[in-house]
């Protein structure tokens, strides 16, 4: 890979064997390891390595784990686990480091990796461009009794599953769940987990063969989980993405519940029980203008950040909070999670659902959605969102709104993408102004 910052928002992705190959994925795994030991890691680090369901996270754990020993780290190997779980090993085994082999809901031809630092947290950019650095650095390698070791961690999804169970809020007792995995790293675990947690569970998307993650299921394809719910009677659809660092649901009526009604729904129910301190959440500026006027509504204040769980987790530590999310659907429960965790997400509000005795629908319908309109722009350069001309197309859209909406224009931290969002009073509206502006992007992009 070259070119530009390496990492994005969300680790390191391209498509395996081309823009990420083995090579590059070994001489990755080494610079992390010097630049930790610069840091403070031990002479001989600890590190967890899991990875999702794509077939080539064979090829790429297999590369990452020879980088990580030859600079001397010591591996453990938890095999398909999902990321979350591995940023739980790190912190419960105490270890120096992370990495997952996954592209979260990309197609099945990408991959990633994802590193995590002590404490099961993400690392902060300026670790990431120190790695940058160290990837054209010449330096020693260990010998001998230096160099590291490989043990398999068998117990790490148990570990997890148990770590999960422990964090429920309420049995699940009478709840009628469908659970669509995405093929993912969550396939053979998250239906065990709802039903241990008391809830009677319909499996979709669980049935992984190295090639059909995220394909035409989970978080990013709700359709086949939203016709499951109704056809099976369900209280709630619960989808993950495929390394199941996402959550996103579905009601009994088959209606989307997205990230926003999720946070939305856990904030008031911690609200309610003296559970939130500063009585406020952070969320990001894709967040719906909705959301913000029912915590204002509660008397629950909001904080935004930049697109990305990691800023979400950031703003949380700097200001002492303990709830934050995405539209997405990252939640992050910062008291019980180093970073956003599908599988606990959704126990906390199936644990919502279970208590109030309250339909998911009923639940969500505090947050009263604008409509709102995301087109994504292929482009080749995505500093094109801050051409003037798309600047002035912005410009006049703004004004037009006035008060009564907004435009955000993005460019994607993980793919060739900009990302216009425009929320309006109107679904007409809202999509005709999403297009004006994505017709500029365009233009600009044919000029270059």
């Amino acid at each position: 890979m070259s070119g530009g910052r390496i990492f994005g928002t969300d680790g390191v992705r391209g498509i395996a064997n081309a823009d990420l190959t083995p090579h590059f994925a070994l001489q990755l795994a080494m610079a992390a390891i010097g630049v930790m030991r610069e840091h403070g890691a031990s002479a001989h680090p600890v590190v967890v390595v899991g990875r999702d369901t794509r077939a080539s996270g064979e090829m790429l754990e297999a590369a990452v784990v020879a980088g990580l020993t030859s600079a001397g780290a010591d591996v453990l190997l938890t095999g398909v686990l999902p990321t979350p779980g591995v940023a739980y090993l790190v912190r419960a085994l105490d270890a120096d480091l992370g990495v997952v082999l996954s592209a979260s809901h990309n197609p099945m031809p990408d991959n990633g990796i994802k590193f995590f630092a002590a404490g099961g947290e993400k690392l902060s950019d300026s670790i990431e461009l120190e790695i940058e650095r160290r990837l054209r650095e010449e330096w020693d390698r260990p010998t001998g009794a230096e160099v590291g070791r490989v043990r398999p961690l068998p117990d790490a999804s148990a570990r997890y599953v148990e770590h999960l169970l422990s964090m429920a809020p309420a049995p699940l007792t009478g709840l009628r769940v469908v659970v669509d995995a995405a093929h993912g790293a969550a396939a053979h675990l998250a239906p065990d987990v709802y039903r241990k947690a008391g809830a009677e569970v319909v499996a979709i998307g669980c049935d992984p063969d190295g090639l059909n993650i995220n394909e035409g299921v989970g978080s990013t394809h709700l359709d086949p989980l939203r016709a499951a719910v109704v056809e099976h009677g369900a209280d709630v659809g619960i989808a993950h993405d495929g390394d199941a660092d996402r959550c996103l649901a579905v009601a009994a009526d088959g209606s989307v519940v997205d990230g926003d009604a999720i946070l939305a729904i856990c904030a008031l129910g911690m609200h309610a029980r003296d559970e939130l301190p500063g009585q406020a959440v952070v969320t990001t500026v894709m967040t719906n203008l909705g959301f913000t006027r029912a915590m204002a509504a509660a008397g629950i204040g909001v904080v935004q950040t930049a697109v990305g769980d990691r800023y979400v987790l950031e703003a949380m530590r700097e200001r002492s909070l303990v709830l934050g999310g995405e539209q997405s659907g990252h939640v992050v429960f910062r008291q019980k999670a180093s970073t956003g965790d599908g599988m606990l997400t959704a126990l906390q509000l199936l644990g919502w659902v279970a208590s109030s005795a309250t339909p998911l629908a009923e639940l969500a319908a505090v947050v009263q959605r604008l409509p709102q309109v995301l087109v994504n722009v292929e482009v080749r350069d995505r500093r094109i969102a801050s051409f003037p001309s798309v600047a002035a197309a912005v410009a006049e859209v703004e004004a037009r709104l006035g008060t009564s909406g907004r435009v955000l224009l993005r460019p994607s931290g993980t793919e060739p993408l900009v990302r216009v969002m425009v929320e309006a009073t109107t679904q007409r509206e809202a999509e005709q102004y999403a297009d004006f502006v994505a017709a500029a992007v365009r233009a600009a992009a044919g000029s270059v």
